[in-house]
């Protein structure tokens, strides 16, 4: 029986695909094909695909992978009603009330004002020179009276 199935090319973690016809005895990399029907490379999304070629093998009843059969139909090729088309997979989300979407709007206070050294610094500097003002203003009536006997 003959499958479509994709065959892996390409450098090690930059995968690319060939659309191929094969014996389904045979494994994917044995390298043995009956026909090359185009390529697929998952990165860009680019699918170059014989439309002909691939409908008459699935006339003479190639079975195509679950993979290819997305392919096909993406690239607008009839498939015979014995195909079976994939469904969309429905996952389910654990522990859904911890996403941070699900969760009660709570209200926002407002952050305390934190200084950063430089204005701490200059806040201490201000102090101490509003002391040092204080205190000689406190001492020139005391030095004018002594100059004034």
């Amino acid at each position: 029986m003959l499958v479509i199935r994709l065959q892996r090319t390409g450098r090690k973690g930059h995968a690319q695909f060939r659309v191929v016809v094969q014996d389904s005895r045979r494994t994917p990399t044995s390298g043995k094909i009956v026909a090359q029907l185009g390529t697929y490379d998952p990165h860009s999304k680019t699918i170059v695909l014989s439309k002909e070629r691939a409908a008459h093998y699935l006339e003479h009843g190639a079975q195509p992978s679950p993979r290819v059969v997305l392919l096909l139909k993406a690239e607008g090729v009839k498939l015979p009603k014995w195909v079976a088309v994939p469904s969309q997979k429905s996952g389910t989300i654990r522990n859904s009330e911890k996403l941070r979407r699900n969760r009660p709007a709570e209200e926002v206070e407002e952050a305390p004002v934190v200084e950063t050294e430089a204005e701490s610094q200059e806040a201490e500097v201000a102090t101490k020179d509003a002391e040092a003002s204080a205190t000689e203003e406190e001492d020139k009536p005391a030095e004018e009276a002594v100059t004034e006997a």
